[in-house]
């Protein structure tokens, strides 16, 4: 008979690019006792998270809710509930997740159009709003921080071309969110997917997202309201086709996270306590103080990497901030690294996808993982690490150059 042991998970510095350590207060709350999902304590919990993540997205729109699942389920929500089939969608791709968007949308029924730049880089602004122009899309799909190469796209230009030509503009903003600033209303995004596993600090399982009046209009034309709980008013609606999911249907949760309440699914009570003190933490920080806080870490590790005589992947000039890509040098198993970074010091970092697999280690500096005693101690287990492996690197630099950095700064955070 099987000994069932109590669960006991070693301890770790994790330092990936998600999941992130939780912190402290978002673990403690997930033991909070549960609430009915009708309970007035509990309605009042969700609408107050609906208004926390407003002022996290800096946006006015009415929707402002998780979705239950992984970031990838926001992300299909948003884009099932959008669009139908023979639906023109852009999605220019530099890194893994622009394919994911141009996956999800095939399955959909989209007639998707790509362009491509070489991993490591991004698009200048202008290349993409000429191929909207050219191409005319319903919908333009991108990503904000692509954690697969560590690179940032800049938006805003981006984002008004979408209004000026009326695309909707969705973005994946799963990296950034809560990391370095986004602006929802400035940059003219019709809809927002965010995760709570990286700068929100709470585990897996929920997607935040937004969306404006502009793309609550196609949703509206698209409601279905299932059997058994629909009213005859509710049978009137729909002057589209209905949305091919019913879990991801967004006109539904609508219903659900409104004054209305009509059921769709059980919340996750649990994860919305956390996702609540997460997104509470955060705002109590400060927006500006806290992407402040992910700039000063990423600076000290990528002193301390090149000090060491490491270098980085990827055009600087698009770095994001919150994943650092480090070349894996030449003659190293990069997975032997990562395995005895683990097994010796209890430290995680990642290695990446595709044409990166094995080229690159990727170091997240993430929300409550984003720290100076996570940077120090990665860059100290790296050193040693690869000084045991036989690698030429400048020895007692790494931890010197990061210091050098918060002197300067003279603010420990």
């Amino acid at each position: 008979m099987l000994n069932k042991k109590i669960l006991n998970a070693p301890p770790r510095t994790i330092m990936t690019p998600g999941p992130v350590e939780a912190d402290p207060r978002v673990l403690r709350v997930l033991g909070t006792p549960i609430l009915g999902q009708f309970d007035p304590a509990f309605t009042t919990i969700m609408n107050e998270t609906m208004e926390m993540l407003r002022e996290l997205f800096q946006t006015k729109n009415k929707w402002a809710f998780p979705i239950d699942g992984t970031s990838r389920a926001g992300l299909e929500a948003v884009l099932a509930s959008i669009i139908e089939p023979g639906d023109t969608v852009f999605v220019p791709i530099f890194g893994r997740f622009g394919h994911l968007l141009t996956e999800i949308s095939e399955r959909y029924g989209a007639v998707v159009h790509n362009i491509e730049c070489e991993w490591g880089s991004v698009f200048e602004p202008e290349q993409v709003i000429r191929e909207i122009k050219r191409t005319n899309p319903k919908i333009v799909a991108m990503v904000h921080g692509e954690t697969s190469t560590g690179r940032v796209q800049s938006l805003k230009e981006i984002g008004k071309a979408c209004r000026e030509n009326d695309a909707l503009f969705i973005v994946d903003a799963v990296a950034t969110i809560g990391g370095i600033d986004v602006k929802v209303d400035d940059w003219y995004i019709d809809a927002l997917i965010a995760g709570t596993q990286k700068c929100i600090s709470v585990p897996s399982g929920m997607a935040p997202i937004t969306y404006n009046e502009r793309v609550e209009h196609h949703i509206t034309q698209r409601k279905k309201v299932e059997k058994g709980i629909a009213t005859e008013a509710d049978n009137n609606v729909r002057t589209r086709p209905n949305i091919i999911s019913n879990y991801f249907d967004l006109s539904q949760l609508q219903d659900y996270w409104s004054d209305r309440r009509l059921n769709h699914h059980t919340e996750a009570t649990s994860m919305l306590y956390a996702l609540h003190e997460g997104v509470r933490i955060l705002l109590e920080e400060g927006l500006d103080i806290r992407f402040a806080r992910h700039k000063l870490h990423e600076k000290a590790l990528v002193a301390g990497i090149k000090a060491m005589g490491l270098s980085l992947f990827g055009n600087e000039a698009s770095k994001l901030t919150t994943v650092t890509c480090v070349i894996i040098p030449s003659g190293i198993n990069g997975e032997d690294v990562r395995s005895t970074l683990l097994d010796q010091f209890g430290i995680e970092i990642a290695s990446s996808f595709g044409p990166l697999h094995g080229k690159i280690w990727r170091i997240g500096t993430m929300g409550y993982s984003c720290r100076q005693d996570n940077v120090l101690y990665t860059l100290a287990g790296l050193e040693a690490t690869l000084l045991r492996k036989g690698t030429l690197i400048n020895a007692g630099k790494a931890l010197q150059a990061a210091l050098d950095v918060y002197d300067s700064e003279l603010v420990h955070v």
